[in-house]
């Protein structure tokens, strides 16, 4: 019997991590100026990090506050109904329509681009925004199964099926680092 295991190889260290998040709020910063009319948010459960760390950062950046939300995409996903077990929602933070904004939609990993079509389901209960784009803080590049691409990328990793990529959030896990799962044959 075959078995395997994973090797790991860290894609962005904690240092490089900052970096790249300095990165995006310059884009955004750039291409959005005051935020007088965008808004973030972060797709449930972990694109929420990287919404929070975007405003924290534009704010102490740039002095600028930025409309943030949290929007779960639970039911809008078209494999919710493919589970044996209940599913759990997560909390949706949205204290601000959408109608007329530019929105800028963030998750940690873009992979299938499933979870970003749902985000885009569940953005237009809100309201019908002026333009949508889509951050991610890495882009498992061809691995799609929608034509979902984003607008800013923080890091793009080109990734098998078998691979898996872990983003651990200093907010959470008490480290800021990206991690890369490769199986291994033993």
């Amino acid at each position: 019997m075959q078995s395997f295991r994973m090797a790991n190889e860290i894609i962005l260290n904690s240092k490089q991590f900052e970096l790249t998040i300095n990165r995006l709020c310059y884009q955004l910063i750039e291409n959005h100026n005051d935020f007088s009319n965008s808004a973030i948010i972060g797709l449930q459960p972990r694109g929420i990090y990287l919404a929070n760390r975007l405003q924290n950062v534009i704010r102490k950046k740039a002095g600028i506050e930025v409309q943030t939300g949290g929007l779960d995409i639970t039911f809008f996903r078209d494999d919710f109904r493919r589970t044996d077990r209940p599913l759990i929602p997560s909390a949706t933070n949205m204290d601000f329509v959408v109608e007329g904004k530019k929105v800028i939609l963030v998750d940690d990993v873009l992979y299938t681009g499933r979870t970003v079509r749902a985000g885009l389901d569940a953005t237009m209960t809100f309201g019908r925004p002026s333009s949508i784009e889509l951050m991610a803080l890495i882009d498992r590049r061809f691995s799609r199964n929608l034509p979902i691409e984003p607008n800013y990328v923080g890091k793009s990793v080109d990734t098998i099926e078998s691979e898996r990529v872990s983003v651990t959030w200093l907010e959470v896990e008490g480290e800021d680092k990206v991690i890369l799962y490769t199986p291994e044959n033993e």
